[in-house]
């Protein structure tokens, strides 16, 4: 790996962080890891240092030099434009349209929906003990592989990855995706092409070294 200079403030757990960790990896790119505790200090992305670099508190950020990127695609499609090889999204604009539509039905429709400030508000305003945030969350990833399963499997560019026989964009979404649902055990057995292609994913090392085990904020026995 080539040295970058880039700084990623993330949290072991954040599915987002996680996709901007896989899409570091995948491009062989150095990085210092600067992690920002959800929950500890009542979540120190609420600090004023980190609000002033990104005014809405949620990571991760990326900052390369003088210059802060947040939201994970926008930081991913950053980085495949500034480091183009090897490459993240397809050459072809179907391609590349393809495989956006998967990454933003995982990241924009239905992760969103039990990320951490939702299942606060759920739980502060109308009362959700555990049990029923759980839940709330389980239908919304089931809901999410309800579409992705035969967008998947009924298309041709689908290969041993989500678009062909490279691990690229939509795969770096479909990994959390799935972790999450293993936190929420969410039954799979719907989801066949699903699970292949995450299965596929963790076999490969930027995966693994990615996932949220493997980070230095996470707890020992995560």
């Amino acid at each position: 790996m080539g040295m970058t200079g880039l700084v990623l403030y993330d949290y072991w757990r954040s599915s987002a962080a996680y996709r901007v960790r896989i899409a570091l990896k995948l491009k062989g790119l150095d990085f210092e890891s600067r992690p920002v505790h959800l929950l500890r200090d009542g979540g120190q992305q609420h600090g004023a240092e980190y609000r002033e670099m990104n005014p809405q508190e949620l990571v991760p950020s990326l900052r390369d030099g003088d210059r802060v990127v947040t939201q994970s695609l926008a930081i991913m499609e950053y980085l495949d434009e500034t480091h183009p090889s090897p490459a993240l999204l397809p050459v072809d604009a179907r391609g590349r349209a393809r495989v956006r539509a998967l990454g933003m039905a995982m990241a924009c429709d239905a992760h969103p929906l039990g990320n951490l400030r939702v299942l606060n508000r759920l739980a502060s305003q109308f009362g959700a003990d555990e049990a029923q945030r759980a839940e709330w969350s389980r239908h919304w990833i089931v809901t999410c592989f309800n579409a992705l399963e035969p967008m998947l499997a009924e298309n041709a560019a689908t290969g041993r990855y989500c678009h062909g026989d490279t691990p690229g964009y939509a795969d770096a979404c479909l990994v959390p995706q799935c972790y999450s649902a293993r936190r929420w055990n969410v039954p799979m057995d719907d989801f066949p092409t699903v699970q292949r292609i995450c299965k596929a994913c963790n076999e490969l090392d930027a995966f693994k070294l990615a996932a949220p085990e493997a980070q230095a904020d996470a707890p020992v026995a995560a």
